[in-house]
């Protein structure tokens, strides 16, 4: 490389370096300070979930198997999910190829519940700052303050890395924008929720209709339509054309036909589960309720929609992390609301966000014992696994690059250094098959014998036990 072209190099890592530095300098530094202490706060969380051998789901496992396989360039295979999976046809998530960089540089699945804490922590300072540039800086920082703790960003957390990471943070970029009136690059942002997730693009259809409503600009209709395209097209053509079974695995997680030839009977159907007015007040609580005075609480409906009316009941209570994209709408939407109100010509309504505001920050506060991070006041939380040296030393038997099944609790670990299978799917005979007595995945009962189940399972193939410790067999396909 010449002196000159080192000269240009250093030159522009310079102008980016300022660059940084003064986008930073832009930001209200309350806003900068609480995004900052509310990453820190669930990435303590987190690294003591993954010292625990916490793992509440497969989903961690499955996304740094897709982080991997970006990462070296590769479709996006998915062995977890089954043999030659393209997890591409699972759900729409192209925008998730920008965990490639990241894993490549970190490669272990803590690099992605760290990545979503920071994408999380982005999102805080977008709503903080958007608070305290429109309501002032004790209003807005109570806000931003509530909304980092609130309880649908928590139970993400603590579900571990899922796609919405992505859209937590484009949200709260796209509705500050609607807030602030910069619309072209509110569609930007809302535009690049389709490639998250499918369902996101009824979330970005809503997004167009209240633009196209507040501002009776034609872009909202173009953003609408972008999302309604996107929609269809993924589920009735991409994630068929990706999937191993050539369809959409989740078409019947909604009875459309049985809601259209019984529509009273969807109806109470919607209204029909305890867990789904859980979710409902949880919502009211977190945003005081003045919240729905704005027209960007609508767009919630499609999420709430899609859950409520599903069969599956997991969906419909303010677990797991599905209501995390819920959070940006509702405290963006309460921001919008207490700036509306504050212009109104009704006196009580000038002056309810000195009642609401502290009241939606006592409520984050008030609930916090009852949510994830209440377990950071347990010592018990910050106790590495008892077996965690046990699990290090099974998984230093098993060489680099090698098939082995396993349950969900190790699944994550194993990622980087093997080709990791589920046990519960139907895998091609693994060069290793671990047994773990307190893995979830087995059910109630587990196999005491490791070799027998393996050979078992597998007819023709023979295994040894090369490991057995605390809980643990280590089997290992002869031949």
């Amino acid at each position: 490389m010449t002196a000159h072209h080192s000269l240009r190099r250093a030159s522009f890592i310079a102008d980016g370096v300022r660059s940084s530095v003064a986008a930073v300098r832009r930001q209200p530094p309350a806003a900068v300070v609480i995004a900052a202490l509310i990453t820190t706060v669930y990435t303590v969380y987190s690294v003591a979930q993954w010292n625990r051998l916490a793992t509440p789901s497969w989903d961690l496992g499955i996304f740094t198997q897709l982080a991997k396989a970006y990462a070296g360039f590769d479709a996006p295979i998915v062995s977890i999910k089954g043999d030659g999976f393209n997890l591409l046809g699972d759900h729409f998530h192209p925008l998730l190829i920008i965990l490639g960089p990241a894993y490549a540089a970190f490669p272990s699945a803590l690099t992605l519940l760290i990545l979503q804490n920071i994408l999380i922590g982005l999102s805080v300072l977008v709503i903080a700052r958007l608070g305290i540039r429109r309501l002032g800086t004790v209003v807005g920082s109570c806000l931003g303050l509530a909304y980092g703790l609130s309880w649908g960003l928590q139970t993400a957390v603590a579900a571990q890395f899922h796609e919405i990471a992505l859209a937590i943070l484009l949200l709260a970029l796209a509705l500050e924008s609607i807030i602030t009136g910069r619309l072209r690059t509110a569609v930007a942002w809302a535009g690049l929720l389709v490639f998250v997730k499918e369902d996101l693009g009824l979330t970005v259809a809503a997004i167009g209709l209240v633009i196209a409503w507040r501002y009776r600009d034609r872009i909202g209709l173009w953003l609408a339509a972008w999302g309604v395209g996107w929609l269809l097209l993924s589920v009735a053509v991409i994630l068929p054309l990706l999937n191993t079974g050539g369809q959409y695995d989740y078409s019947d997680r909604i009875d459309v036909r049985g809601m259209i030839a019984d529509p009273i009977g969807a109806l109470v159907t919607i209204f029909s589960a305890g867990a789904k007015y859980e979710t409902v007040w949880l919502l009211l609580l977190a945003g005081g309720f003045l919240f729905v005075r704005s027209p960007l609480a609508l767009i919630m409906v499609p999420t709430l929609a899609w859950r409520f009316v599903s069969g599956n009941d997991v969906y419909w209570g303010p677990e797991w992390h599905y209501s995390a994209v819920l959070m940006p709408i509702l405290f963006a939407a309460l921001i919008d609301a207490i700036e509306t109100s504050r212009r109104s010509g009704r006196r009580w309504l000038r002056s309810a966000d000195a009642a609401v505001v502290p009241a939606v920050t006592v409520v984050a506060l008030f609930l916090l014992p009852t949510q994830p991070l209440g377990d950071l006041a347990d010592p018990e939380t910050f106790r590495q696994s008892e077996r965690w040296e046990t699990a290090h030393q099974l998984m230093a038997q098993i060489p680099d690059g090698a098939a082995v099944e396993t349950g969900v609790v190790l699944m994550p670990y194993l990622v980087p250094d093997t080709e990791v299978f589920w046990l519960g799917n139907d895998n091609p005979a693994p060069e290793y098959l671990i047994v773990d007595d307190q893995d979830w995945s087995w059910g109630p009962t587990h196999p005491e014998d490791g070799v027998a189940h393996a050979e078992e399972t597998y007819p023709g193939e023979s295994y040894e036990l090369i490991f057995q410790q605390n809980g643990y067999q280590l089997v290992r396909r002869i031949g």
